[in-house]
């Protein structure tokens, strides 16, 4: 049920049902001051919120604007160069949308804030105050009429009257302030029909206003953001087509990476360990070092992977040779040394390992230690070709020449080690020498030259070579 009618006839009556009505009507008022104060606060929040979330919004635009695709390869494709705008073309709807938002939060504070605040200031304050000047009129008047009524009427007629004339002066007033605070309940009832609500409606009209705007954004964004969908799938197909392959040549290369290893004709690179003293003290130095056949230039760079760090100072200079360490004149193992056109001295390095340290001396065209026969023949294990060795070396000349000759890159091209290791075995085994078969397809011209470079290198003799490879450390067996 609503609230019940006051009619301004009962002011002068001031009947107890007359009193129950108004009460009615203070209890709605007091609810809706209690409900408006907490909307206001709730209103306030809202508008916080609204301003953190637009901060947000533009933020992570600003963030979306500043990043760049860096696709692989010089050439884009249509879907590449799509895709690497979708980010500036999201990073442009959400500011645009954000303007909007701005302006709708700015105008909040207007539309919905300030009239609540002043709805509740000017009106139902207002109602409270007229409140208690009818209170206070009312006790008035009870209190004067009560006293009057206590006169006795033996007193003279002139103070009769006076009394008479003072209860009806404040009886007046008393009905004065009942009328005026009827209105003013009545008016704040009414009022607040149009005076709250209006002012949602605008807040509401505002948020219309900016979500609409997001629609248009959206309509006109449908255009590129078809566009990107089929870039976006189309790209997705294509990783899908390759990505088997990739995979494949990936388990290619896991299975025996010395084949697939990368390694070009004319430049050979990785990693070295550089002896270098400083205050008569020895430390050992990791580079990434370059040699280049043609110019036989060598460039080194400081770098440590696990730092992941920046680049050294670059070094370069033209090799003159390349020597093999011997085994018992360093603790090192893998070691060789350089020397260089433009700078004094010998330079130490030390390879990752004895096969790395086999890729660079033949890059660098190395050359063996010279040996005193009597005494480094003893500490190397070396020896001169015997019989059975001379006939193995035929054997191979002969299946180069026949097969080789015509092969590209003879005796610069390196063969698989594992391949390599295992021939070498065969060859120099006295019980299996003789019968290596070199027609056999799985012998390669690389295999094959390369076994006579370790074979040659190693001592010559299949009972030296025994011999060699039982002294040898393990890395050199």
């Amino acid at each position: 049920m609503g609230l019940p009618a006051l009619e301004f006839s009962e002011c002068y009556l001031d009947g107890p049902h007359f009193r129950e009505r108004l009460r009615s009507h203070e209890e709605e008022l007091d609810k809706t001051s209690k409900f408006i104060k907490e909307l206001l606060k709730d209103g306030k929040a809202l508008i916080q919120a609204l301003r953190g979330l637009s901060a947000a919004e533009r933020k992570f635009a600003d963030s979306l604007n500043h990043f760049r695709f860096q696709c692989i390869g010089d050439a884009e494709t249509d879907h590449e160069m799509c895709i690497a705008s979708s980010l500036q073309e999201f990073a442009a709807v959400l500011q645009n949308l954000e303007e909007e938002r701005s302006r709708m939060i700015e105008n909040a504070s207007q539309v919905l804030i300030l009239p609540l605040e002043r709805f509740r200031k000017e009106q139902i304050s207002a109602a409270k105050e007229a409140k208690k000047r009818y209170d206070k009129e009312t006790e008035k008047y009870c209190s004067v009429l009560e006293k009057h009524l206590s006169l006795s009427a033996r007193r003279k007629e002139t103070q009769l009257q006076e009394a008479d004339s003072q209860v009806e002066g404040v009886r007046q007033q008393f009905y004065q302030a009942s009328l005026d605070y009827v209105f003013k309940v009545q008016e704040v009832q009414e009022r607040k029909m149009f005076d709250f609500v209006e002012p949602l409606l605008s807040f509401l009209q505002g948020l219309f206003t900016h979500y609409h705007h997001g629609y248009e954004l959206a309509k006109d964004f449908s255009h590129f953001q078809t566009h990107l969908t089929i870039s976006i799938q189309n790209t997705r197909n294509r990783f899908e087509s390759t990505r088997s392959e990739v995979e494949s040549l990936m388990k290619k290369m896991k299975e025996n990476p010395e084949e697939h290893k990368n390694i070009r004709q004319n430049v050979m690179e990785g990693y070295l360990f550089i002896q270098e003293r400083r205050s008569f003290v020895s430390s050992w130095v990791k580079y990434y070092c370059t040699y280049q056949r043609e110019p036989r230039r060598v460039t080194m760079v400081t770098f440590d992977p696990r730092a992941a760090g920046k680049l050294g100072e670059q070094e370069s200079f033209i090799l003159r040779s390349c020597t093999r360490r011997k085994s018992d004149s360093i603790e090192k193992r893998f070691c060789f040394d350089v020397e260089a056109e433009d700078r004094p001295g010998v330079i130490t390095i030390q390879a990752p390992s004895e096969e790395e340290r086999r890729l660079w001396m033949e890059a660098m065209e190395g050359q063996e230690p010279v040996y005193n026969l009597n005494k480094d023949n003893q500490a190397e294990g070396t020896a001169q070709l015997d019989v059975v060795g001379f006939n193995v070396m035929k054997k191979f000349i002969y299946a180069v020449e026949t097969r080789g000759l015509d092969e590209q890159g003879l005796y610069r091209l390196v063969g698989v080690t594992s391949r390599v290791q295992r021939l070498l075995n065969l060859a120099m085994d006295s019980k299996t020498c003789a019968d290596v078969d070199l027609e056999n397809p799985e012998w390669e011209i690389k295999t094959i030259t390369s076994t006579i470079k370790h074979y040659l290198r190693w001592g010559g003799g299949v009972q030296g070579l025994q011999g060699s490879a039982a002294a040898a450390p393990p890395a050199q067996r």
